[in-house]
């Protein structure tokens, strides 16, 4: 019938009654294919529609009140107090400063490791992957009592130092010092993981090339593979500097008086002055300097490459004033660097000269094995200076441990408290972790192969990661506060899962990008729907990836402590806050106990995930 209509004179069709396809059928088809859309975005919808919720809607609230005056009207008070106060500038002076020498240092320190992580192969691979992730999975705080147990006073450095005949040495706590080295150790393996996403995917052939048309190994290095690392290096010092200006646990038990930053004065201002609009006014400002960075990176390099995408195009770059400032002074640092590198290579020549009879000797190679190797047990063995003190018969922390005794670990066991939120931090991960990917692995696949709109469907998914984490449990606070979800299990499933939701999407695109596609055309070829497609073929296959999303989800949940010191309202705990608790009054050897089964737990469920990962990879 519809062949018949078609090919039916216009006027039959008029006179038969029935209107011009130009009038009514365009504008049906239109419609349908509007609503076939519509109908094909539906594994956005659950994603959306839970930040919309469960993120946007509070975070609007809470920076509503800082436009308004104890009264309720309008008012720009809260912003000119901002603007007058000294302290908060101070405040936010040192906040930008901790931030800022966190991510140049940690972008130094985890290039060589990335690289090296890259270049390796086989089993070696796997073992130093491992011990780069060990301290990633590790609880922050429990990295931070492992400091406090280095640096302290009578700490392992100290009494290293003393070996050495150094009388007097420097105190590496409480102060600018002992903050770094705390932060550049919680924040350096997100870098790293970040760089390894791009580097894995640089052909090598490239340098190869390029040194068999004469360069140098410095020149090749510079002007060849590291402008094809940069997305790698713009990601990963991104996420440093945005998650360090909302990090405050480090600053709290490591730093001094001098070093408070800005989160703490948000907390202060809830907590303790109940003031809400200028606490609001602070987010404000926060978020506002978050969203002008992420502009800018996405200007330079786009917002892509925080999915493991690649860098914006060199035309796209053109056409703004960001991306051609970003490109003539990254050209002008490659330029500098890559003949600086080549004088020094000049120079080890004349003063090494090849002698023929000698293959040449690769120096190179072998100072990054080194770097490399230096920066993971910067990484790696802090940690374990916690389980020795925590069998120690003393009754506060030093260094060597005195004694043998279980009296720690019997304390926590026999104690109902921390049992509870051991228990309740679980189940709550665990939860965190599941509603994580099934809001984010939908969504995920429909973003990886769907190409409109990609980067805004990203930058919304991610926003999470963007806006600082006190940010969010401040909002959080304030909406539960009248929805009566203030100390319930509940108010932190959905506030983890807000956290969680982010990292399941960017893991999870960053692994379909290498999936092929065509497996799928393949099964439906031979008869199978979409159901048993995704049951037999694509999720065997995508099943390590789904593992790695879970883990991000799970630690971000079970480490989770901003959300948790507002959303549990003192009535329950999870772990993170009682050991926060604990530690604030007295970082006693129960807590070196508590962080040393932290530890051996979350070792465990990095052994068995990167066993079920393995094992997945294999079957593909």
């Amino acid at each position: 019938m519809r062949e018949l209509r078609a090919a039916a004179p216009a006027d039959t069709l008029k006179e038969a009654g029935s209107v011009e396809p130009s009038e009514s059928g365009g504008g049906d088809s239109a419609l349908r294919a509007s609503g076939r859309r519509a109908l094909a975005a539906w594994p956005l919808l659950p994603a959306f529609i839970f930040l919309g919720i469960a993120f946007v809607y509070p975070v609007a609230l809470l920076l509503g009140t800082s436009f308004v005056d104890s009264s309720g009207e309008l008012s720009t008070v809260h912003y000119t107090r901002l603007y007058d106060s000294r302290v908060v500038s101070r405040v936010l002076t040192i906040t930008f400063e901790i931030a800022a020498w966190t991510t140049v240092f940690s972008v130094i320190a985890a290039y060589p490791v990335a690289y090296l992580l890259s270049t390796v192969r086989g089993s070696t691979r796997n073992t130093l992957i491992i011990w780069v992730l060990m301290p990633f999975w590790t609880s922050f705080l429990v990295r931070t009592f492992a400091w406090m147990v280095l640096l302290g006073r009578n700490g392992a450095v100290n009494q290293f130092l003393d070996i050495l005949g150094i009388v007097d040495p420097p105190t590496f706590i409480y102060n600018f010092s002992g903050v770094m080295i705390g932060m550049v150790h919680a924040l350096m393996p997100l870098c790293v993981l970040t760089m390894l996403s791009v580097m894995e995917s640089i052909d090598h052939n490239l340098s190869r090339a390029a040194s068999t048309l004469g360069a140098r190994p410095g020149q090749a290095f510079w002007r060849v593979y590291f402008p094809l690392s940069v997305p790698g290096v713009a990601a990963g010092a991104l996420l440093v500097f945005i998650t360090a200006l909302g990090f405050f646990i480090t600053p709290a038990l490591l730093g001094s008086e001098r070093e408070t930053v800005i989160v703490q004065l948000i907390i202060f201002q809830i907590k303790d002055m109940l003031n809400w609009g200028f606490a609001g006014a602070i987010a404000v400002f926060l978020l506002i300097v978050a969203l002008i960075i992420f502009f800018i990176y996405d200007r330079l390099v786009g917002l892509s490459t925080l999915s493991g995408g690649s860098a914006r195009a060199e035309t796209n770059a053109k056409s703004n004033f960001i991306g051609w400032v970003g490109r003539r002074l990254g050209g002008l640092f490659i330029e500098v660097m890559a003949r600086g590198s080549d004088l020094i290579g000049q120079g080890m020549e004349r003063a090494f000269p090849q002698r023929p009879d000698k293959p040449r000797r690769k120096g190179g190679r072998a100072a990054i094995w080194a770097t490399a190797l230096l920066v993971i047990v910067f990484l790696a063995v802090p940690a374990f200076f916690i389980i020795p003190v925590s069998f120690t018969e003393a009754q506060f922390l030093s260094w060597p441990p005195r004694g043998f005794s279980l009296q720690w670990y019997e304390s926590v066991l026999s104690n109902p408290v921390w049992v509870e939120a051991g228990l309740r931090s679980l189940l709550i991960a665990i939860s965190a972790g599941g509603l994580g990917m099934l809001f984010g692995v939908p969504a995920a696949f429909y973003i990886a192969r769907k190409a409109r709109f990609k980067t805004a469907m990203i930058g919304f998914l991610v926003s999470p990661i963007i806006m600082p984490n006190i940010i969010i449990a401040v909002s959080l606070f304030y909406l539960y506060a009248r929805l009566g979800l203030v100390g319930t299990d509940l108010g932190l499933v959905i506030g983890h899962t807000v956290l969680a939701v982010p990292y399941v999407v960017v893991t999870m695109i960053a692994v379909l990008k290498h999936y092929d596609e065509r497996l799928d055309h393949a099964a439906y070829t031979l008869g199978a729907n979409k159901a048993r497609t995704f049951v037999h073929v694509t999720f065997p296959l995508m099943r390590a990836g789904m593992v790695a999303a879970f883990m991000f989800a799970f630690i971000i949940s079970f480490d989770e402590l901003t959300i948790a010191l507002f959303v549990t309202g003192g009535q329950v705990t999870t772990l993170p806050k009682k050991m926060w608790d604990d530690a604030l009054l007295q970082v006693s050897p129960t807590l070196a106990a508590v962080a040393a089964m932290v530890l051996v737990f979350m070792t465990i469920v990095i052994l068995v995930s990167e066993l079920v990962r393995r094992r997945g990879v294999q079957v593909q």
